[in-house]
């Protein structure tokens, strides 16, 4: 029943047969098979079939959510034995939004420390991607904005509040001033993060409360090729402050506080709500409370 379920899961992440048997490291017949042999035991149909994928049922949804729960359980039951036999180990996989990347050393680090048979997989992606690895339990854990769109069935850690900075060249636009307002970054060309980004998306609230427009002359999914372009002295930009700090853009380029308003958002670890929850996800929030403190004071400190 649990192979089963997980080929469920693997078409309703791949949204194609072929594909979702080659995840799941079996042949499209056997997995074909094993949904057939599914919706026989359940006696419904759980997949819109076609010459290709074409969904799910409203039945098959259901089942879905099902199957993540159950999958799940399965999961923490046989790394809870694990753990007890031998302590924590396996790989803790972790996905964070791209402005908090450079956090996420400060929860592995200590965590590694304790825990030394763990290994990490990290990714950098969106906000509402990482809700989604989270749910079809492709990751463990996630950090992203806590507060400015929905979490759902999550529990979340608070880590500390991403405060924003304009970097731009010494002598170029506003290279000079202590502090800009957001209506003045309004005015100037930038290159910002894509619109499905979280970070766009409440750069571009704050610009329009105060009659701003974001105007970018460069979009990009990649802190890096941002900072690039930033350290060229020829493109201004605007990122959290712990960013600014974390990859020192040198003499040629400030990062300036942006006020009126002085605004904050919150950022956190989030992991599913499940009980009994996976050795490894308790362990990495008990990390995190612990690692909250000293994140935001580092923060303070910018």
């Amino acid at each position: 029943m649990i192979e089963r379920l997980e080929f469920i899961l693997a078409l309703a992440r791949e949204r194609h047969f072929g594909r979702a048997a080659q995840f799941c490291n079996v042949s499209q017949q056997t997995l074909s098979a094993g949904v057939k042999q599914l919706e026989e035991r359940l006696g419904v149909m759980l997949v819109q079939r076609g010459s290709r994928f074409q969904g799910f049922t409203p039945e098959g949804e259901r089942v879905l959510d099902w199957a993540r729960r159950i999958v799940g359980d399965a999961r923490a039951m046989r790394e809870e034995v694990a753990s007890l036999r031998r302590g924590l180990s396996g790989t803790l996989r972790l996905a964070a939004i791209p402005t908090a990347t450079p956090v996420v050393a400060a929860l592995t680090t200590p965590f590694r420390a304790r825990h030394p048979e763990v290994r990490f997989s990290v990714q950098s992606t969106t906000s509402g991607e990482i809700r989604r690895l989270i749910a079809d339990l492709e990751i463990d854990a996630g950090i992203t904005y806590l507060e400015n769109e929905p979490l759902g069935r999550l529990i979340a850690v608070p880590l500390y509040r991403e405060h924003y900075r304009l970097l731009t060249a010494v002598d170029g636009i506003f290279g000079a001033r202590e502090a800009v307002t957001w209506e003045e970054v309004g005015r100037i060309p930038l290159c910002l993060l894509t619109p499905d980004m979280q970070n766009r998306r409440i750069v571009d609230r704050h610009l329009g409360t105060v009659g701003g427009v974001s105007a970018p002359l460069l979009e990009s999914n990649s802190m890096v090729v941002l900072l690039s372009h930033v350290r060229t002295a020829q493109w201004a930009s605007v990122m959290p402050a712990i960013v600014a700090d974390t990859f020192r853009l040198g003499e040629r380029i400030r990062s300036v506080p942006i006020v009126a308003p002085d605004v904050s958002h919150l950022i956190g670890l989030v992991v599913a709500e499940r009980e009994p929850m996976t050795s490894l996800c308790a362990a990495l929030i008990v990390e995190a409370r612990a690692a909250a403190q000293r994140i935001a004071q580092d923060i303070d400190a910018l």
